[in-house]
């Protein structure tokens, strides 16, 4: 078992900084949790608490159901691997890895072992009599993290490991990592400031920022049912579009009227606003860049937008927009969905015409930022 549980875990700097607030978290058992935010949100500052490396000025934390508060991190039961891969320079990779099993005075044979089925599981056999100096970015954590796991401790915790890494090893490296999980089978605590990373890797995500924990929940929920406006706009590549507009109810039922477009809330969304009883009110409107669509010219349910930039990401475009009232959006659309003709027509200062179904829509309010459709919910610290 491998079980972690934070209870109001608070982190101040001399008395008078709060760099996290009142952290609860419930960990299980074999479970991949990714702590993701903007820098200094205070996820590497909980993370270094867990491990030890930091003091808790408040609270508790307890792994396996042990309070870990006065331990030392040798005594935690947990493995880390640091952001800057913290390798020895002077040892080669087999002496980088077996360095804490010698600490603890195990045996050669039994460091031999370790040191081997984890250098086979990685992949870098090849590369144990070598000095860090001579090995890629990748190849260096890939040693980082075979140091954690000949370890054989109950929780893997890992802070921004790829963060030094280029774009293309850090997809691949991502990739180990969640083949990896699949072997070792234990607890992992991850951070990252990286959406993607967060999103592909976690079985849940623990969303923060400035201190305070803003949504927890598994990707599929924290992309579709965000708990508050920074949650919508961080969770999403590119980020979601928010503007303000007006919500209305008629005989009908709800509906929206962005940039003198009428646009009927349907399906479950509209049910839910009729369920909690939602006012018509302004508030701030979020659609997503890949559920804008193309429309027809003068359409009641559409908007003519000008635009601005045109990238072409391969698969898809994504284009830069701006309304008639200077809002701003991003659309993503499908390169498959396009002919050679309207490629070419989707160049700067061409105009086009644009719609969104309802029941895409996410409602905030406009002046709490909280997520009208989940009122049971609550955002602390910047929305308290």
């Amino acid at each position: 078992m491998a079980t972690v549980k934070l209870t109001n875990v608070k982190k101040i700097y001399d008395n008078k900084v709060v760099a996290v607030h009142d952290f609860n978290l419930d960990i299980a058992d074999k479970e991949f949790i990714v702590f993701v935010g903007p820098s200094g949100c205070g996820k590497s500052t909980t993370l270094r608490m867990i491990a030890g490396l930091e003091d808790i000025s408040e609270g508790e934390v307890k792994i396996d159901g042990v309070v870990v508060n006065d331990l030392q991190p040798k005594d935690r039961g947990v493995a880390m691997v640091f952001q800057n891969y913290a390798l020895y320079p002077h040892l080669t990779v087999y002496e980088n890895m077996a360095f804490s099993l010698r600490l603890q005075k195990v045996p050669n044979d039994e460091i031999y072992k370790r040191v081997t089925a984890a250098a086979e599981t990685l992949g870098i056999m090849e590369y144990l009599l070598r000095k860090p100096r001579a090995l890629s970015g990748g190849q260096r954590q890939r040693v980082a993290i075979g140091r954690a796991m000949v370890r054989d401790s109950k929780v893997f915790l890992m802070d921004e490991p790829l963060s030094n890494l280029d774009a293309k090893l850090r997809n691949q490296m991502r990739a180990e990592i969640i083949l990896l999980r699949k072997k070792i089978d234990t607890t992992f605590i991850y951070v990252t400031h990286d959406q993607t990373e967060a999103m592909t890797l976690g079985d849940r995500i623990v969303i923060m920022k400035d201190g305070y924990i803003q949504q927890v929940g598994s990707p599929t929920e924290v992309f579709d049912e965000p708990d508050n406006l920074f949650v919508a706009e961080f969770i999403g590549a590119p980020k979601m579009n928010v503007f303000p507009c007006k919500l209305i109810k008629s005989a009908e039922g709800y509906f929206v009227r962005p940039f003198d477009a009428i646009i009927p809330v349907e399906g479950s969304k509209g049910e839910r606003l009729e369920n909690y009883g939602i006012k018509p009110q302004e508030v701030i409107l979020g659609v997503r860049p890949e559920h804008i669509t193309l429309a027809e010219e003068g359409a009641t349910n559409a908007f003519p937008v000008t635009i601005e930039v045109n990238e072409m990401m391969g698969s898809e475009l994504h284009l830069h927009c701006v309304t008639e009232d200077e809002t701003r959006l991003i659309v993503r659309i499908p390169t498959l969905d396009l002919t050679e003709e309207m490629r070419a027509s989707m160049v700067y200062g061409a105009k086009m015409w644009l719609t969104f179904q309802g029941k895409v829509m996410q409602f905030f309010d406009a002046e709490t930022k909280h997520n009208l459709l989940k009122p049971d919910t609550y955002d602390p610290g910047t929305l308290a």
